[in-house]
């Protein structure tokens, strides 16, 4: 759909489904963001991260989209979320838990072809035991800790794991694994370290393949992406790696719907607490969007939001469910009761917005609120 096309018609469907203002989320753009990763790491394959309901932006649309690209690995990191995602993708999509399995969903997990990340000795033995329970080989990842001290096998327990793995055929390892933790830093020297420490992994377990880039670490060259890379905010429109231009394509783009403006004197206090003291005649709206809706609460005194490519500060704090801004820079009338306007769009990425707000693009995609009309193009 053309982008005009979407714009013009946002307020009346915004108005028509109740909605507090419009999120569009153009999946045309994120698997254009899929073909550009997977060129960049080719002969490799590249994943999709799909965990947190795709950042926010719904796993089962954007898993859907993906898999129409000809992607087929994809990444969750919650078990619930792998149960979820399942039916919604044909059987020669292969999904993985991050997180592993609690005790318990081993069975589950099992039963419907969702591959666990085994991330301890333990969750391997556990794996180990459900498989001959079964009496067939179950798939399964190993990952391993290079430095970040989250997830992962320790260096410790790696020749625990060999041992188990030379006496145990019970588990289909498919490749090892680790994650990055300063990827979007390409001058970190932790990346250095957790390659050079991958590379051991790999030595020692030289009968598997290794993924290891996401997104940060497909733009630090073809040493971190190994046989499957697992892009994530990358596919997004988020930037891959701090300091430089962005090669992603924005995904997202949010309108919100002004509910009240008004004309205020020099000295009127704005918002709670009355933090914010107008310094002279002020036109301010109020949007229909607050911290509820993804809008932090940071965002108070710092952010702002555009329409017709002109800067509207927010001004007071953020509250739950709405926000107030500083329109003194449009002309008289430019915004009225209705009136749309851009939180993330052509003049303000979801970088951006997070930069204002001290957050990363994260947080923000993943803290939209469900309360916009959602429309998919």
């Amino acid at each position: 759909m053309d982008g005009g096309i979407v714009d013009s018609l946002a307020p009346k469907l915004a108005i028509d489904s109740g909605a507090c203002g419009y999120l569009t989320i153009d999946l045309a753009a994120l698997c254009r963001n899929y073909d550009k990763l997977s060129t960049i790491v080719a002969p490799a394959r590249a994943a999709a991260v799909v965990k947190a309901d795709s950042y926010g932006l719904g796993a089962n649309q954007v898993s859907k989209a993906l898999y129409e690209r000809g992607c087929r690995h994809f990444f969750v990191a919650h078990f619930i979320e792998a149960l979820r995602l399942r039916p919604q993708l044909r059987g020669d999509a292969t999904i993985f838990v991050l997180n592993g399995l609690l005790p318990g969903n081993e069975a589950a997990c099992a039963d419907g072809g969702i591959v666990p990340v085994i991330n301890s000795l333990q969750q391997l033995r556990q794996w180990s035991e459900m498989s001959r329970s079964l009496h067939r080989r179950l798939p399964a990842v190993l990952q391993f800790d290079t430095g970040m001290s989250r997830l992962g096998i320790p260096p410790e327990d790696r020749s625990a794991v060999a041992a188990h793995l030379q006496t145990s055929d019970d588990v289909d390892i498919l490749f090892i694994m680790s994650h990055l933790a300063s990827a979007d830093e390409t001058d970190s020297r932790q990346n250095g370290d957790q390659l050079a420490e991958m590379c051991r992994v790999a030595t020692e377990f030289p009968q598997y393949d290794v993924s290891f880039a996401n997104s940060g670490g497909i733009f630090l060259g073809g040493d971190f992406h190994g046989v499957l890379a697992r892009p994530g905010i990358a596919l997004y429109g988020g930037a891959p790696t701090s300091g430089v231009a962005n090669p992603m394509e924005a995904v997202v783009r949010l309108e919100v719907a002004v509910v009240q403006t008004r004309t205020v004197l020099e000295g009127a206090r704005v918002g709670y607490g009355g933090v914010h003291v107008t310094k002279g005649k002020t036109r301010l709206a109020t949007i229909a969007a607050g911290y509820a809706d993804g809008l932090p609460r940071s965002l108070s005194d710092r952010g702002a939001v555009y329409y017709d490519g002109v800067r509207l500060p927010i001004v007071g704090r953020v509250s739950m469910d709405s926000t107030t801004i500083d329109i003194s820079a449009l002309p008289e009338g430019a915004l009225s009761f209705g009136s749309m306007v851009e939180v993330l769009g052509d003049h303000q990425t979801v970088d951006d917005l997070a930069c204002d707000a001290g957050l990363i693009s994260y947080e923000i995609l993943t803290s939209l609120g469900h309360r916009f009309h959602r429309q998919y193009r």
